[in-house]
Formats: structure tokens, C-alpha cells, sequence
């Protein structure tokens, strides 16, 4: 039975269709609100966006009309539980409200944290579309979620989550996994900055700093890094390989040095140039030599080594899957599990004393996939934590910012839940009883 029928099933067991609460109605928000409408058994019940009319357009895009505007909390809650909707200005009131997900997409990785903490706490599962916040405090969020009884997750549809899932069908067809990637449909240039970008982004349609997030291989980086986290594999090494690659050659690029391939090890993950975008893949090994004949006579190759390739990925069309995965299942669809890999802030230029660095997709830092504990040892600034900082010390192009050359705002939520979730890590593993105890206290 798909989640449709689930769904459905659901919504006449307790008489209401799942109430969803949606943050940021911009591109991507908008998109998905008119996924939600058209889904069974759920219902698009808040959107929160600080530009209010916003929220109205995408709410009345997706045929929703009537819309409550109040600023008053128990008239808001009143229109939800007449079956209305409602928009508001304030992200954080949403989970105060009868809802029963919340979902974000502002891609702001401060917001996604303070949204995710907040939904949490309240007594809400939460999806995040921004999977910069996962690779900045995810395990910390997840762990919470785990305390609190909640969901935090991020929304299908990207290529983490949708290598992750053929992760799990490689594992549950008792393959071994030998690597996880996705395809890079752009030349990597760690120096590009959204005004060396502007012209193509116009061109394209597109906000330069998203842009200039993909080209500068940010984007990539993060990505792998959660894949990384959530499967609990490891990266390659630092920054990954990215070869040139076409979809025939993924299993014999991606193999161990011994078998003809670029691996020192099974179990890791990295990305490939070329036609490979955007789709993701997973390269496994099969050791019986009864299922390797009979995956060769299924014409996957010659083997021991096979590439199992997705396609496309579908960003917002499908992060609706998640509603299913977490109101049905109550599973996450991608939650890190460990803490393996985690994405430096690296400086484009000379960067210097009493510059305040831009973030992702900005003139000041690109992101660099680093294995955890390498990222540690040297102290390295993770690139959701770039725009909170101020610099004290000069730092030289292609090297890594670290704590000790930034003065980050200690206001934000991402910084205060990033210095707890470090405090609380212990060769990639968080130490629950600690976590337990401070929730409790």
C-alpha cells in the first residue's frame, strides 16, 4: 500500500487529513505547498514567510483561499481546527499551533536550526529542506528528536536522501556497499563568488549565491557530507576525488586500487563529473558467487562490482515522501547517525581582520568536505557557521578558517547548538545519558 492509501487511511481513523505547517513560500516553498495540496490526506494548513502576501500567493497558487491573517494565537488555532488555513510572519509561531509537521524551507541554515529546535521542542516532527543545518548540528537535532519522541529529518527529494535510499536497497539485497555518490553537472571552481556568477545566473534563472553555492562545489560538499553522516560511511579523503565518469563506468572507476579502481577502501562515499548528473548511485560488491552470475546474467555487468543508478532526483516534487515516512512510519528519511564527515569553510581570497564572512554562496568562503576528525583536530569553522562570524585574524587563500580566527555571534542558535553538540561528541558518536541529563535538567 502506497502512502496515499496510508494516508487516507489515517485521515478517516482520526477524522482530519495531517495538518502541515510550511516555512518560507519562495521558490522552493511554493513548490512544494502545491505538492501538499495535491496530496491525499494532508492538508497545507500554515505557511509562515515574512513577507505575508507571499505566503497568501503561493497558498492561492495552489487554489487555497481562505486564509486567516490574525496575529492573535488562539484565533489562528481556532480557523486550523475549523479545517481553514492561516499564514503568519513569524516561523516560530507554527509550532505553537495544531500542527502536526513542520517543514522548512527558508535555506538559511540559522533559521532551519532555530525552526528545527523550536518545532522539536514543542512537540513536532520537522522536515528540513536545507540540508546545510543537517551537516552543521543534525546528529545533535536527531538526538533531540530522539528524547522529545518527535522526527527530525530531511525532506526527500535531494541527492542525499535518494543515495541514501539506494543505500538501503543495495544493503537490504545483501550487497556490500563499496561506495555512495552523486554526479556534478558543473566544473568545480572554488573561486567563483555570485558577482563573477551574476550574468549565467540571470541567464539561468537563478539567484547568484545558489549558483555560486554549486560551482564553488559547496552544494557537493555538504551533500556527501550527510550522505556520510546518515549512512554512516566516510568520505574518500579530504575533498573527495570527483573524477570524470560516465554511468557505464561508475563500477569500474569506483573500486578498490587493488581491482583497477581509485578506493583504498570500501564503505565510502564521493561524487563524479561528467553525464552523471543528476543522478545519484551506489557501487556494491557481490562476494557470493551465485548472485554474482545471477546479477551478470541480469545484465548489470560482468561484476564483482555493480553500479546501481538513479536517474533524477526531484527536489520538492518529491520531499512529499517524507510526510509519509515520517506521519506512517515514523521513520526519518535522512538523519545523521554519526558524525563522520563535516564541511570546512575554506577562504576564496586573502581574507582579512574585521571582514564579516558572507556564508554559503558568497564572496568569502567555499565549503570543503573534511573527515570529522580532521575537521576537529584543526580546529576548522564549518561553513554553516561562516555568516556568524567577524575576523580576527587574516587568513590566506585555500586554507581553512578556523575558531580561533572568527568571533562568532554566540546569539545565534546554530552557534549554540554546534558548541554543545561538539561538547557532547565522542569519536563520531554523541553521548546520550549526557544529552538525557541536560534535557532533563
Amino acid at each position: 500500500m502506497g502512502y496515499t492509501n496510508k494516508l487516507l487511511a489515517r485521515q478517516r481513523e482520526v477524522g482530519r487529513p495531517v495538518r502541515i505547517g510550511l516555512v518560507g513560500a519562495g521558490q522552493m516553498g511554493s513548490g512544494f505547498i502545491a505538492q501538499i495540496a495535491r496530496q491525499k490526506g494532508v492538508d497545507i494548513t500554515a505557511v509562515a514567510d515574512i513577507a505575508i502576501d507571499r505566503a497568501v500567493s503561493a497558498l492561492a497558487n495552489a487554489g487555497i483561499t481562505d486564509v486567516d491573517q490574525s496575529a492573535d494565537l488562539d484565533t489562528l488555532a481556532a480557523t486550523i481546527e475549523a479545517g481553514g488555513h492561516v499564514v503568519v510572519n513569524d516561523a516560530l509561531t507554527l509550532p505553537k499551533l495544531p500542527i502536526d509537521m513542520v517543514i522548512e524551507c527558508s535555506g538559511v541554515p540559522e533559521i532551519a536550526a532555530k525552526v528545527a529546535l523550536a518545532s522539536l521542542l514543542g512537540g513536532k516532527d520537522v522536515a528540513l529542506m536545507t540540508v546545510e543545518a543537517d551537516v552543521t548540528v543534525g546528529l545533535l537535532l536527531a538526538r533531540i528528536a530522539a528524547q522529545t519522541g518527535n522526527i527530525y529529518t530531511v525532506c526527500r527529494g535531494d541527492e542525499p536522501v535518494e543515495c541514501l535510499k539506494l543505500v538501503e536497497y543495495v544493503e537490504d539485497i545483501g550487497l556490500d556497499v563499496v561506495l555512495a555518490g552523486k554526479g556534478k553537472n558543473n566544473p568545480l571552481n572554488e573561486t567563483a563568488t555570485p558577482s563573477s556568477l551574476e550574468a549565467e545566473a540571470k541567464a539561468k534563472g537563478m539567484n547568484p549565491r545558489m549558483l555560486c553555492s554549486f560551482v564553488d562545489g559547496t552544494k557537493t560538499m555538504i551533500e556527501m557530507a550527510a550522505l556520510a553522516n546518515a549512512a554512516d560511511l566516510e568520505l574518500t579523503k579530504r575533498s573527495m576525488h570527483g573524477p570524470a565518469a560516465t554511468v557505464p563506468t561508475l563500477q569500474d572507476i569506483f573500486k578498490p586500487i587493488e581491482d583497477g579502481g581509485i578506493l583504498d577502501r570500501s564503505g565510502v562515499v564521493d561524487y563524479a563529473t561528467g553525464p552523471v548528473a543528476p543522478g545519484v548511485f551506489v557501487v556494491a560488491k557481490a562476494t557470493d558467487p551465485v548472485v554474482h552470475e545471477e546479477l551478470s546474467y541480469l545484465k548489470l555487468g560482468e561484476g564483482p562490482y555493480f553500479a546501481f543508478y538513479r536517474p533524477y532526483h526531484l527536489a520538492s516534487v518529491e520531499a512529499v515522501l517524507s510526510i509519509g515516512e515520517v506521519m506512517i512510519d515514523r521513520q526519518p528519511s535522512l538523519a545523521p547517525i554519526a558524525w563522520n564527515a563535516d564541511v570546512s569553510a575554506m577562504a576564496k581570497r586573502d581574507l582579512k581582520v574585521g571582514e564579516k564572512i558572507d556564508g554559503i554562496g558568497g564572496e568569502h568562503v567555499y565549503g570543503d568536505a573534511v573527515p570529522a576528525a580532521e575537521a576537529k583536530a584543526g580546529r576548522e569553522l564549518p561553513i554553516g557557521l561562516a555568516s556568524a562570524g567577524t575576523l580576527i585574524r587574516d587568513v590566506a587563500q585555500g586554507t581553512a578558517v578556523t575558531y580561533d580566527d572568527v568571533q562568532l555571534d554566540e546569539t545565534k542558535t546554530i552557534v549554540i547548538l554546534r558548541k554543545l553538540q561538539d561538547a557532547l561528541l565522542a569519536d563520531g558518536q554523541l553521548q546520550v545519558p549526557a544529552l538525557a541529563s541536560l534535557l532533563s535538567a
